[in-house]
């Protein structure tokens, strides 16, 4: 018989602590190759484990460990270290945890520095903190688990930090996000720093609204310190202290004549919480309605990247099935419903769920649909022809 002493001992992971020496003082990555036994981002009670991350005594951020039993890497900023001896010590959050994950496996710990001068130094300085909304983190929701960095458009100097998180709570319902946007993450631009030709330099943030508004907040080192402030992850340059902070170091990425959704199909890992946010939210639904915010499972759907201008125009896309005695029978991506259409230019997702059974070996032909586009507000109804779309690349199609 195994007491309950020895049963919570046998749940609890130790400290693991990491200590290294900074040749030459400047911004640290760590990379943890960490697992969690019994965890599932999908089971209630099972989602992930939380880490308490210290850099030196100080604490640093949390680290969601949520992609299963195998040790991963999962990527994470410490911030500016001198040159020294460092000490970084990774501590399973029992509170926070979800309390039927098994244990946290952490294999290894690697950090590396960027001194002042080399190109990833340039990008990785100021790369965003982020703190948690409260509830997301109770209910291991919307929370932040991929970035990345893009240079600022030309003629601009600077970078742009994105986000994606696991779902958002407000915003777009989650089959209108599937059609319109081609996932059910969310992707948010949080922050920039770019100098304009005339020498100004802004630093901005993308804040409740959509407003882009000046960063005048704290910053750690020269990494500024956001909090996720609304149900559609817009962020504030405040919040509170003790707020669940997450540190990601991203990834550098040009997303040249590709839509920004390409950063989750180089990390498919992210493809997988979603799913399983999904299902254990109970939004998948084989029978789900246009409307219902429910939708059948993520591989079930064909996924299709595109670019293209839109004037007064919304588009929806037809993937072709081949039959059995040689028909096609086409999926539409906004399934009747005028509000399932693309009503933006640059280059974009949508996905179109198919027959179940479908494989993508049977998928034979896209074709594109264009309209005029409602009216907005009190403004007059826009004659029938008046929409243009010019669709410059079709990019490709995939299912998961």
């Amino acid at each position: 018989m195994i007491s309950l002493l020895a049963a919570v001992l046998l749940l609890t992971t130790p400290a693991e602590e990491h200590r290294f020496t900074v040749p030459a003082g400047g911004e640290a990555v760590a990379t943890i190759t960490a697992g969690c036994e019994g965890c599932d981002w999908g089971t209630s009670g099972q989602e992930a484990v939380l880490a308490r991350v210290t850099v030196d005594g100080t604490y640093s951020q949390h680290l969601l460990i949520a992609r299963g039993a195998t040790p991963v890497p999962y990527r994470i900023l410490l911030g500016p270290l001198a040159a020294g001896e460092h000490r970084v010590v990774i501590e399973r959050d029992e509170k926070r945890s979800a309390k039927n994950a098994g244990a946290m496996k952490i294999e290894r710990v690697d950090v590396r520095t960027f001194a002042a001068g080399t190109p990833e130094h340039e990008w990785l300085e100021q790369a965003p903190f982020v703190h948690a909304r409260s509830g997301t983190v109770e209910r291991f929701s919307d929370l932040p688990i991929h970035a990345w960095a893009e240079r600022a458009p030309a003629p601009a100097v600077g970078f742009r930090y994105s986000i994606i998180f696991s779902h958002e709570d407000g915003g777009t319902p989650t089959d209108r996000l599937m059609a319109t946007w081609g996932r059910t993450t969310d992707v948010e631009f949080v922050y920039g720093t770019e100098r304009t030709p005339d020498g100004v330099l802004h630093q901005e943030i993308q804040a409740r609204n959509h407003d882009i508004l000046p960063f005048a907040g704290q910053r750690l080192g020269a990494h500024p310190l956001l909090w996720v402030a609304t149900e559609n992850n817009m962020v504030s340059d405040t919040g509170p202290a003790d707020a669940v902070r997450f540190g990601l170091a991203p990834e550098f990425v040009s997303l040249e004549n590709v839509a920004r959704e390409v950063v989750m199909d180089k990390s498919p890992w992210t493809y997988a919480l979603m799913s399983a946010e999904l299902r254990r939210e109970g939004r998948i639904d084989p029978a789900g309605t246009p409307g219902s915010a429910k939708i059948p499972d993520p591989r079930r759907f064909a996924y299709l990247e595109a670019c293209g201008d839109l004037v007064n125009a919304t588009l929806a896309f037809d993937i072709g099935v081949s039959r059995a005695g040689g028909q096609t029978e086409w999926f539409p991506s906004d399934r009747g419903d005028f509000r399932f259409r693309i009503a933006r230019s640059g280059c974009f997702r949508a996905a179109v769920p198919l027959a179940d059974g479908v494989t993508a070996e049977q998928i034979t032909g896209v074709r594109m649909r264009a309209y005029t586009r409602p009216r907005r507000d009190i403004e007059p109804i826009l004659p029938a022809g008046t929409g243009v779309v010019k669709l410059r690349r079709l990019n490709g199609v995939f299912m998961l």
